[in-house]
C-alpha cells in the first residue's frame, strides 16, 4: 500500500475532507491572513498572508494538499472515494 493510499485511509484524512475539517481550513485560513494583515509592514506579515491563502482556497475549494504532496488525489471527493473502498 503507497504513503498516499495509507493517509488517504487515516482517520486525519477523513477529518480534513469533512465538512467540519474544510470550515477549520478555511477559519485557520482567514486568521493567518488576518493576522498577516495586521503586521503587512514587515515581510513576515506579507508571508503569513500568503501562508494563509493556502488552506483557506483549499478549504473553499474542497482540495487535499497533503495527499497531494503524497502522490495521491487533489481533490476532496477523490480523498473520500478511497475512504469509502476500504
Amino acid at each position: 500500500m503507497s504513503t498516499s493510499d495509507t493517509f488517504c485511509q487515516s482517520a486525519a484524512a477523513r477529518f480534513i475532507n469533512s465538512a467540519a475539517g474544510r470550515i477549520v481550513r478555511v477559519v485557520v485560513g482567514l486568521c493567518l491572513v488576518a493576522w498577516g494583515f495586521a503586521l503587512r509592514e514587515h515581510a513576515s506579515g506579507i508571508l503569513l498572508m500568503m501562508l494563509g491563502v493556502v488552506p483557506l482556497l483549499a478549504g473553499v475549494f474542497d482540495l487535499c494538499i497533503l495527499s497531494a504532496f503524497l502522490g495521491g488525489p487533489v481533490t476532496g471527493d477523490e480523498v473520500r472515494a478511497i475512504h469509502r473502498k476500504t
